[in-house]
């Protein structure tokens, strides 16, 4: 890719963290994010294959790039607007947000360090 990368741009806007950031008709959701440096959809493979980038498109038009792993996104899961960012690529602007893991650590992580603190202070 050159420094000037003149390729059409689709805004894909992450609901979790209010951010936009254009990606290629050509590139996938996850791979746009990745090569600007974002963050927001969670990375593992980037191949289909770990389930750690999924996520439900709240609007707009995708197109994949092959199968998804059924696995990770179940026929139900899809129709609901469910798939991975890595197995699909813009057509539209697209609206999304991460399903589920992008909090569970985080939350799970205070929840405990919270409760932990007041008992050892009781002691």
């Amino acid at each position: 890719m050159s420094l000037f990368d003149s390729r059409p741009k689709f805004a894909v806007h992450v609901a979790q963290t209010d951010e936009t950031y254009p990606c290629a008709g050509n590139e996938s959701l996850l791979t746009g994010m990745v090569r600007l440096g974002r963050k927001g959809i969670p990375v593992g493979c980037v191949n289909g294959g770990c389930g750690v980038c999924k996520v439900r498109i709240l609007g707009g038009e995708i197109k994949a790039l092959g199968p998804i792993s059924r696995a990770h996104v179940t026929m139900d899961e899809e129709d609901r607007g469910y798939t991975l960012a890595c197995r699909v690529v813009p057509q539209t602007p697209v609206q999304l947000e991460v399903a589920g893991k992008l909090n569970k650590p985080f939350s799970k992580g205070r929840a405990e360090s919270a409760t932990a603190a007041p008992s050892s202070q009781q002691q």
